[in-house]
């Protein structure tokens, strides 16, 4: 039993695990996704700075076809200064390629020193430009590639924790839902152990009280005048049972008598035991006092079949009769008028009824 019960606790401390394996799961592929964006950019400018050198190459091509015979001595001074200006222009477009590319954060081929001269070569020049361009635009290709197949992986990952979430949340209400039904269950044992005799199951003197206030309060608001009544039983010699035969035999006819009384009367009536062998009995509803003497006969009649059932020999009955509103005036004093009148009967001869006195 207490393996099932450390169940939802285990799952939940299962739940809480994954759900931080993946929240640290998320964080490493974000900051790799921004760490890929960056190189992305990052190649994205050696691009530029190589298009930039590109077309200043290609602007020294272009000095270099106007180069030629039937030039006069001032276009060929126009020529050459030009040209020099193309060759400076492409060394510093290859030295900020160069900065950017051997800064790079990630390892990749340096641009040589030998290249950003002004007057370096320009066929390795060209080499080199041939060979920039394909590697950072593959490098660039790859990392937004890595990017994309890492955003779908962290919307994976989103969508699992979405789902760990619910999963946690239902079983978090699930929890608190069987533990609420749980307290509901006890507080109403509780509250049934507070009203109810723990042997018999009878309702005790509180939950007597309890319904006489309530009949009493139907009974005042109701359309046509109607009566209530308690019987007050006590068992006459069941003290020789204790003493002759031991407490189980009393307590087995306590249980039996207070079952034969319970189905003697009408279920709307409340059988309660209010003491060790005195009994209650709160009719809701009656008409005439002939009714009232029947159950009193049918009570005793309760008492002395058990005792011969269970071959004692001993245990009768006496029983006062008290209603409300003909005989006792205020409804809070039915029992203690029930009771009096079982000590006339008891001074009387004992097995027998009465009814309480008129009230003045």
């Amino acid at each position: 039993m207490s393996r099932f019960r450390r169940a939802p606790a285990v799952l939940a401390g299962a739940s809480l695990l994954c759900l931080l394996v993946g929240l640290l799961y998320l964080a490493l592929q974000i900051r790799t996704i921004f760490s890929d964006q960056l190189k992305q950019e990052y190649a994205g400018l050696v691009l530029e700075a190589a298009e930039r050198a590109e077309s200043a190459r290609a602007m020294v091509g272009v000095w270099q076809q106007h180069a030629g015979d039937g030039q006069t001595q001032t276009q060929a001074q126009i020529q050459t200064q030009g040209y020099r200006h193309a060759r400076i222009e492409l060394a510093e477009r290859l030295k900020s390629l160069a900065a950017l590319v051997n800064a790079s954060p990630a390892a990749a081929p340096p641009v040589p020193p030998s290249a950003l001269t002004a007057d370096a070569s320009l066929i390795g020049t060209d080499a080199l430009l041939a060979t920039i361009s394909p590697y950072w635009r593959a490098q660039r290709d790859a990392d937004g590639a890595d990017v994309r197949l890492r955003v779908a992986h962290v919307a994976n990952v989103l969508i699992a924790l979405a789902a760990l979430l619910f999963c946690m949340l239902l079983t978090a209400l699930g929890m608190y839902a069987k533990r609420n039904r749980q307290l509901v269950g006890e507080s109403h044992e509780f509250e049934y152990a507070a009203l109810h005799d723990p042997m018999t199951g009878l309702p005790n003197r509180r939950k007597l009280f309890a319904t006489l206030d309530e009949a009493a309060a139907n009974l005042q608001a109701g359309p046509t005048a109607r009566n209530i009544a308690v019987l007050y039983v006590d068992l006459d010699g069941f003290k020789q049972v204790n003493d002759m035969l031991g407490h189980r035999v009393g307590d087995d006819f306590l249980i039996a008598v207070s079952r034969a009384f319970r189905e003697s009367v009408r279920k709307v009536d409340v059988v309660a035991r209010i003491g060790g062998d005195e009994f209650a009995v709160l009719v809701r509803e009656y008409s005439t006092a002939p009714e009232l003497a029947e159950i009193a006969q049918r009570l005793i009649a309760c008492v002395v079949e058990t005792d011969e059932q269970m071959g004692i020999g001993v245990v009768r009955a006496s029983i006062g009769i008290a209603s409300y509103p003909d005989l006792v005036s205020d409804y809070q004093r039915l029992v203690a008028a029930a009771d009096d009148a079982m000590y006339r009967v008891k001074r009387g001869g004992k097995n027998g009824y009465a009814f309480a006195a008129q009230a003045d």
